[in-house]
């Protein structure tokens, strides 16, 4: 089955790029959040079985706000994966202390690269 996405950043022109990436590619995206506090009620709404974090939101701290749904099992956002324009290597520490399954380098973010992450934990999809 076709893995359910939301997508969490704050920059709009890369929400539409990605979500039409990730589409053609076969996810369904299921939902955007550009603030945290939309990631918590976008979560609890829509349930999806992964939720792509850009660790740099703005005003918010993807990192912290991984911790935040990874703590709150009723808003069940599935498997956490964070993303960033930055390079893993810049970030490994914070990673490594996320609830974050994985990480993700924003120009080689793809479907093929979501579906091995969640592959790799024996997770799937909820339909």
């Amino acid at each position: 089955m076709t893995l359910r996405c939301l997508l969490v950043d704050d920059s709009l022109d890369f929400l539409q790029t990605v979500r039409t990436l990730l589409e053609q590619e076969g996810l369904q995206i299921v939902g955007i959040a550009t603030t945290g506090a939309d990631a918590l009620v976008r979560a609890a709404e829509l349930r999806p079985d992964v939720t792509l974090l850009d660790v740099d939101l703005g005003t918010t701290d993807g990192f912290e706000l991984a911790r935040n749904l990874a703590r709150r099992p009723d808003l069940d956002a599935g498997h956490l994966i964070l993303i960033s324009v930055n390079t893993e290597e810049d970030l490994i520490d914070l990673i490594e202390a996320s609830p974050a399954i994985g990480f993700v380098w924003k120009p080689t973010l793809s479907a093929a690269t979501i579906e091995s992450l969640v592959r790799d934990v024996g997770g799937g999809t909820r339909r």
